[in-house]
């Protein structure tokens, strides 16, 4: 981990935003005019997804991906104008929450202002043509990081941006150099001294594959010492595996245990259930009563719980990245789980979240038992994955105790609860 990573991150929740697809107008400021729903929910922290111009040549799609970024110093003018953007933050701002923005630079568009100005910052191939190592991205050229004067450009937009926003979510960050990052961090801090570097890190499969190909790609554990904050790639294979029926929940417990041990004292895992590249929770997770469990279970986790807009209202269509897709923003199927994330943004914000020892357990029916340690404290977790009632022991003495999550009491019988298909949170 970066030396002065904060563990009180752990206590946080970042909901993320894709502007074009947040309400029908797609604008800056159709998300102002929804930051009091998103403060109530419990954020902390707004994750805007590219707010750069989009290029025209390869588009995919109507629209084309905001990852196909055209000019790194601008804003999309189809989301509004600069000074829209700024109004947007500020506004954030002032509600208490922090706002970070996507940053993309492991490529640009084929007709980015970088291809047409300095061509001789990007990879190209034999035949001396732009190109990408990755080939379905077809809408995107490689940039080449042995050019130090790259180096200087992207470090001086960073620094521009730093002055407006809160951080940056680092695409594909495992494919640009650490040392890039860990000499950007330092730099930029001396605009944003807080600022929160968000790495997204990659799968373990697509990691061995750029290994095998000779690109750059970088475990977690290198990343983390320029950055605050990763994905949790690293284990969610297992837990799509599991709700796909392709493993047992074991798998991914074993991983979240992981964690605890192959990291860093102050890691900071961003857990998830769904985010822009994956299918939407509800999708993978149909019934009500395991949808709560599961969320509930993510907030408890050791890290950063993230929320995807419309994941609150149980959206399961997962929203194109490359056309004109309004996400609901109402309940789908009568589920709304607003009320529900914000009494668990709430539980996170105890200090053993952030400062306790995390482990965890599969019990019957898929039941797991989580729990924090720090000295006397203690906080214990009871998530039914499965919605299903079950009698499991927590390392609690016996007594009355009250759940959290819904208030009511829970007994503790010869260190065994029972649990009736609902999450439980003793503190």
């Amino acid at each position: 981990m970066a030396d002065n990573t904060l563990k009180s991150l752990r206590n946080q929740m970042m909901y993320q935003i894709f502007v074009r697809n947040y309400s029908s107008e797609g604008t800056f400021a159709k998300v102002e005019e929804d930051l009091d729903r998103i403060k109530a929910l419990g954020t902390d922290i707004v994750y805007l997804m590219p707010i750069h111009p989009v290029g025209a040549k390869n588009r995919k799609g109507s629209l084309g991906s905001p990852y196909a970024i055209s000019d790194y110093r601008a804003v999309n003018s189809e989301f509004g104008t600069l000074e829209d953007f700024r109004s947007l933050v500020n506004s954030i701002h002032e509600k208490g929450m922090k706002c970070i923005i996507d940053v993309v630079y492991n490529h640009t568009s084929p007709d980015s202002v970088l291809a047409k100005e300095h061509p001789e910052w990007f990879y190209h191939k034999e035949d001396g043509s732009f190109g990408n190592r990755v080939g379905d991205w077809s809408d995107i050229i490689d940039l080449d990081y042995s050019n130090e004067d790259l180096w200087d450009y992207q470090i001086e937009t960073l620094k521009y941006w730093a002055e407006i926003v809160d951080g940056f979510r680092c695409d594909v960050a495992p494919m640009v150099p650490v040392a890039f990052w860990e000499r950007a961090r330092k730099e930029v801090t001396e605009v944003c001294p807080d600022c929160i570097w968000l790495a997204e890190s990659i799968e373990y499969e697509f990691l061995t594959h750029l290994r095998g190909r000779g690109i750059t790609a970088h475990s977690d554990g290198e990343i983390f010492g320029a950055f605050d904050i990763s994905y949790d790639y690293d284990i969610y294979p297992y837990l799509s595996g599991y709700l796909c029926g392709k493993n047992p929940i074991s798998k991914y417990v074993e991983g979240l245990n992981r964690q605890e041990v192959i990291y860093p004292d102050n890691y900071v895992k961003m857990h998830f259930l769904e985010n822009h590249d994956q299918t939407r929770a509800h999708f993978l997770i149909p019934d009500e009563k395991e949808l709560r469990n599961f969320t509930a279970f993510l907030f408890f986790q050791k890290g950063v719980s993230f929320i995807y807009a419309g994941q609150e209202f149980g959206a399961s269509h997962l929203p194109s990245l490359f056309d004109k897709d309004t996400i609901s923003l109402k309940p789908e199927n009568g589920i709304d789980m607003s009320v529900f994330i914000s009494d668990l943004s709430k539980i996170k914000k105890n200090e053993i979240f952030a400062e306790g020892i995390f482990e965890c357990a599969s019990c019957e029916n898929d039941t797991v038992v989580a729990t924090f340690s720090k000295e006397e404290k203690k906080a214990v977790g009871v998530f039914a994955l499965q919605g299903a009632t079950s009698n499991v022991r927590v390392p609690l003495d016996d007594g009355m105790y009250k759940n959290l999550v819904d208030g009511r009491e829970i007994e503790v019988f010869r260190g065994g609860v029972q649990c009736y298909g609902e999450p439980i949170i003793i503190i």
